[in-house]
């Protein structure tokens, strides 16, 4: 960035000399006949022969005293020989009269060939600037080639550790984090805001400092070679100032309202997008269109906003630096006749003050681009700020987990600072021992689900204790704990791939040999082998083209891959019909074999060989024994059986 900004100064340095090299090359050689030429001998330095004498106009004004100078007059060029250095400079700004008073006393008429012998140097001084101002070209733009593409393989590559960053960062975040933010507005933070961020530094930034002192640059210039035509050309800044006031304050406001409308439509089209197919089902198309359209109508609206902004702003500044110009004309044409301002001075202030209003108009465009980059900054920020809610601890405890589970009186709610009616669970305690088979019933919002999340430790309890051999899991690393857990849920979720990537993961360690090893044990094989590809077959978003029964033996043979200590099935088997049920039952003994295993279902028939099943009712936990115990104690349980069978038969 510093490299790139000390770049930015050598290439304003080039803007501002390039109209100099024009402006002396009028003032010194297009113009050089103003200039008188003094009798010389041949070897003074410039000399150029005309008749028999030899002239120069590098001389001492006080050493010479016979001057000879041309004039222009109707198109043509003459000699006015033998005048003194006072009719000289007559002669530079003499009025047609004058001029035709010389001609008449017998000022010589040159040739082309004359000119050209005494004009040689000018020729020379000519070629000499196009050369220069050919290389300040040239150096210009490798400058500014060299300085965009520092600019933007530093934006790339900060955009690039940016989302990396804030993705890996949203990794770290908690569950509760995502049940509170919608999709569509995290892509739009990963995506747009971070471009918007990208744009900050590899243009807003050093382009801000570019204009400002490009501003300050030619002021200074303009100062210093003529006062009074630099306060000419300053006349209309007020006017400039106060209409870029009014561009900030009104962009700016455009600018927050298109991104808010930006994240709102990605927002919505991200979750009806997820859901299309609930809303086919329902034949909700029209209403979401027509609710699409009206977000889609007030992005529009925003981007017309901040289209009319500058479609205003713009022609303003350009109508002002045309009159700005106007009066650099004006005045520099005026002082040039009077003879008190060089024609090449004219040429530069016309240069600068084309230039001049430019940064300006840019300055004003940046503030706003930068208060939308600003805004973005903020958001992305907003997400990297954000706290995980499940920290891990200084100093893990390094434990070997061998499956092991204790409740020690958990409270635990949703809410940050619940009171008694929101907590889900309520003073639940019971001991898993390793190997045990474990099931969880009651009915639905009793706590069930709640109890496994808390075993991942996807979130923190209020209240209590939760240990697993012995050691309380808020001093285990996360990371160790959820390695040791695999999970089965009721709503497998699969990823755009092949087979063989959803059941690893991607994990490098696990073979393609285990993978085939899982999904035989599990049975889903028999379904992988007959697809095209077999184990690389794709695989589309969410797992669309497979039925739920073969996503979920994707999910077993995907748990059985990690090889975990503790097992939990969350209504593992509630999409898989009566077939595939009894097909992957043995595979379950198997998987569930020397593993601590959690079970939640709602079928008691899944779960009727549970070495322990606990009845949830309100968030405690009221009953507790084997199937039969459960039977024989006439309760909860109990009455749940008799439902079941009731609706089965």
């Amino acid at each position: 960035m510093a490299l790139a900004t000390l770049l930015v100064l050598f290439i304003i340095v080039v803007e501002l000399y390039r109209p100099i090299i024009i402006g002396n090359a009028i003032d010194d050689h297009i113009n050089g006949y103003y200039h008188p030429y003094a009798v010389t001998a041949g070897n003074s330095p410039g000399a150029v022969a005309y008749k028999d004498l030899w002239l120069t106009r590098e001389f001492d004004p006080d050493e010479a005293s016979q001057f000879y100078q041309i004039f222009l007059w109707q198109d043509r060029y003459y000699m006015a020989e033998n005048v003194s250095r006072d009719e000289c400079a007559l002669l530079e700004g003499a009025s047609p009269e004058i001029l035709s008073q010389y001609v008449g006393e017998g000022a010589v008429s040159l040739e082309k060939e004359d000119l050209a012998a005494l004009r040689r140097y000018d020729f020379t001084g000519i070629l000499t600037a196009a050369f220069l101002y050919l290389s300040m070209l040239l150096l210009g733009f490798v400058l500014n080639a060299l300085d965009t593409w520092m600019l933007q393989k530093m934006g790339q590559s900060i955009i690039y550790e940016m989302r990396k960053e804030v993705f890996g960062h949203i990794h770290s975040l908690s569950l509760n984090f995502f049940n509170t933010t919608p999709v569509g507005k995290l892509v739009t933070r990963v995506s747009n805001d971070t471009e918007a961020v990208n744009e900050l530094f590899s243009s807003i930034l050093v382009k801000l400092f570019k204009n400002v002192v490009k501003i300050i640059g030619y002021a200074v210039v303009m100062l210093s070679i003529n006062v009074t035509m630099a306060l000419v050309s300053f006349a209309l800044l007020p006017v400039v100032t106060v209409l870029t006031f009014l561009f900030r304050h009104l962009s700016r406001k455009a600018y927050q309202i298109t991104r808010n409308k930006i994240t709102d439509i990605n927002t919505f089209l991200s979750e009806h997008i997820s859901g299309m197919r609930l809303i086919q089902i329902f034949a909700r198309e029209k209403e979401k269109y027509e609710a699409f359209c009206q977000k889609s109508q007030e992005l529009y609206q925003a981007n017309w906003r901040e289209v009319m902004t500058f479609a205003i702003f713009r022609p303003s500044i350009y109508l002002v630096s045309i009159l700005a110009m106007v009066l650099v004309i004006g005045a520099g044409g005026s002082s040039v006749l009077k003879g008190s301002l060089s024609l090449g001075t004219l040429f530069i202030f016309i240069t600068y003050i084309g230039s001049f209003f430019e940064p300006i108009q840019e300055l004003a465009e940046q503030f706003g681009t930068l208060q939308s980059s600003l805004a973005s900054a903020q958001k992305v920020f907003s997400i990297l700020d954000e706290k995980p809610q499940i920290t891990n601890p200084p100093q893990p405890v390094e434990v070997e987990i061998q499956g092991q589970i204790e409740f020690r009186h958990v409270w635990f709610s949703y809410e940050k600072e619940p009171t008694e009616e929101d907590y889900i669970l309520k003073d639940v305690s019971f001991v898993i021992r390793p190997g045990e088979k474990a099931a969880f019933v009651g009915a639905t919002g009793a706590g069930k689900t709640s109890i496994l999340n808390l075993i991942g430790r996807y979130y923190d309890i209020q209240k209590g204790e939760i240990l697993i051999d012995g050691v309380n899991i808020r001093n285990i690393h996360t990371d160790v704990l959820r390695r040791a857990i695999g999970q089965v849920q009721q709503d497998v979720f699969l990823f755009t791939g092949d087979i063989k990537s959803n059941i690893s993961l991607g994990n490098p360690s696990i073979t393609e040999e285990e993978i085939r090893s899982a999904a035989r044990t599990v049975h889903a094989d028999t379904f992988i082998e007959k697809m095209p590809g077999g184990y690389d077959a794709p695989v589309t978003e969410r797992g669309s083209t497979l039925s739920a029964g073969q996503r979920q033996l994707l999910s077993f043979a995907r748990t059985l891959a990690y090889k975990p200590t503790i097992l939990v099935l969350d209504e593992a088997t509630a999409n898989i019909d009566t077939e595939t049920e009894s097909l992957i039952t043995h595979a379950l003994e198997s998987l569930m074999e020397g593993r601590t295993t959690i079970m939640v279902a709602h079928r008691l028939s899944t779960i009727q060989h549970a070495d322990k099943i606990m009845v949830m009712h309100k968030g405690r936990i009221r009953e507790s024994g084997s199937h039969q115990e459960l039977l024989a104690k006439d309760g909860l349980y109990k009455r749940l059986y008799e439902l079941q069978l009731v609706e089965v038969g």
